[in-house]
């Protein structure tokens, strides 16, 4: 029987050791989507307690705990963070399976020295012992970024964000880390959803544009993706939730569409309406990528709020998202539309749907053109749902299978909890596992540096060369 997550966790021969111990294990991490507070790195802020650090926000054990029968008190509600963690801990031994079960116990390991297995019979030895080193400096934001070794990481920013964060920690010359803005524009295009008229006044006042049509938009987003390059930004996001078709870009009908939107608050937007704005912007908003060399990422096909009543209760991103639908034949004709239009930017497609894997896979062979030694579009790792023992190991058999592995970019955390540093670790060891069976059964010779730059490239290289970014601050 072997160890309990020891040191060859999912290392199952020889040469998947190599490759993780001589060659993953150490590499610098380059975090390029999560959505961890600029705030909270800026003020180093230290965490009172534990529930604080990994309860707070974190939908994917809120969910966990629901479907264990957890009351909402103990989740999102009044209870005290002590009886929230015991909630918490008194679900881990119904996880089995569940990635959940291994990022904790990896997060208990590598930031608290703790080799204690979570339950409810351990709960306050160990709610003791991790009050106690989060109450020590060298436990505050900055040093978990620090001991996690991260090198770059890149957060999720709305256009009439100030970035101001971000501009006092890139004059910070005591702390290493590039943290970096990424441009997410999702509310600008959310026509269908009430608030528009507010949110487009914050955001011309930042921009300086009183927006009233498509032109003033695109102007104001302009002068905004200006101000984000200047700051180090290197990509944008875009979640396509609702993408059901695709609409031939046409200012004209985006005009209408968003008059519509303005006039009815939303209530009178058709899906055909949503989708004509979304493609005017996005091809718009591609070939403003493209000039500047930034990546475009699209996340595609979440059911946003699937119960209505806990969204009234809690809001957004609280744990009631689920796999939706994901239109692939309408992004194959998004990026046709953009490539040969305007420009079609270096770009990363992350499906939450893991049986669009192939679609996907096979997809992004097609708009491989830039001829500069990487791909033009790539898959993004196993994403949401997806980033399982199962799912990872899935989506990059898939990927191998249809396109070359070795140019896969790897891993992100799209995490905002700051001890979530070793799923990249969790994804390393996973990649050398594969790898390595692959070798030991025959299937790709054992040549030493081959492996070494492989792993070394989907871990670290590609994600810096894919970005274009550099890494000394």
């Amino acid at each position: 029987m072997k160890t309990f997550m020891g040191h060859n966790f999912l290392l199952n021969n020889d040469t998947a050791k190599a490759l993780y111990h001589q060659i993953a294990a150490d590499l610098p991490i380059i975090d390029y989507h999560c959505h961890v507070s600029p705030k909270d790195i800026a003020e180093d802020k230290q965490y009172s307690n534990i529930t604080e650090l990994w309860l707070g926000g974190d939908h994917y054990k809120w969910r966990a705990m629901r479907s264990c029968g957890v009351e909402e008190k103990y989740i999102t509600g009044d209870a005290s963070d002590y009886d929230k963690f015991r909630a918490y801990a008194k679900c881990m031994p119904s996880l089995i399976g569940n990635p959940l079960y291994h990022w904790t116990h990896l997060e208990l390991q590598r930031y608290f020295d703790c080799d204690l297995i979570l339950s409810e019979a351990t709960a306050d030895e160990i709610w003791n012992l991790t009050a106690e080193k989060l109450a020590d400096p060298s436990m505050s934001v900055r040093n978990l970024i620090r001991r996690s070794n991260v090198e770059i990481l890149c957060t999720t920013d709305d256009p009439a964000d100030s970035l101001e964060y971000h501009k006092a920690l890139a004059e910070d010359e005591t702390f290493g880390t590039q943290v970096l803005p990424a441009f997410r524009p999702d509310k600008c295009f959310n026509i269908n959803k009430p608030g528009l008229a507010e949110y487009y006044k914050k955001l011309g006042a930042a921009a300086g544009v009183e927006i009233t049509d498509v032109a003033s938009l695109k102007e104001a987003l302009l002068n905004r993706i200006n101000f984000f390059d200047s700051m180090g930004c290197r990509t944008a996001d875009h979640g396509l939730d609702e993408f059901p078709m695709f609409v031939k870009p046409n200012e004209y009908a985006a005009n209408q569409a968003m008059a519509c939107a303005l006039a009815s608050d939303g209530r009178d937007v058709t899906e055909e309406m949503l989708c004509v704005l979304k493609c005017e912007m996005l091809d718009f908003l591609a070939a403003e990528y493209a000039k500047r060399g930034w990546v475009m990422q699209l996340h595609m096909g979440v059911y946003r709020n699937a119960n209505a009543g806990m969204l009234k209760k809690l809001g957004v991103d609280t744990g009631f998202d689920v796999i939706g639908y994901t239109n692939v034949s309408g992004i194959i004709q998004l990026l046709d539309s953009m490539e040969s239009g305007k420009g079609l930017p270096r770009t990363i497609l992350y499906s939450i749907d893991p049986t669009c894997n192939g679609a996907i896979g096979s997809m992004i062979g097609a708009f491989q053109t830039s001829g500069d030694g990487f791909p033009k579009v790539m898959q993004g790792s196993a994403w949401w749902f997806n980033d399982t023992l199962d799912g990872m190991r899935q989506q990059m058999a898939t990927l191998a299978s249809l396109s070359p592995l070795g140019k896969f970019n790897g891993m992100l955390t799209d995490s905002r909890s700051f001890t979530s540093y070793p799923r990249h670790e969790y994804f390393r060891r996973i990649l050398c596992g594969m790898i390595g069976d692959w070798v030991e059964d025959g299937l790709y010779p054992c040549d030493t540096d081959a492996l070494a730059t492989i792993v070394a490239d989907i871990c670290y290289n590609n994600t810096k060369n894919f970005f274009r970014f550099n890494t000394v601050k």
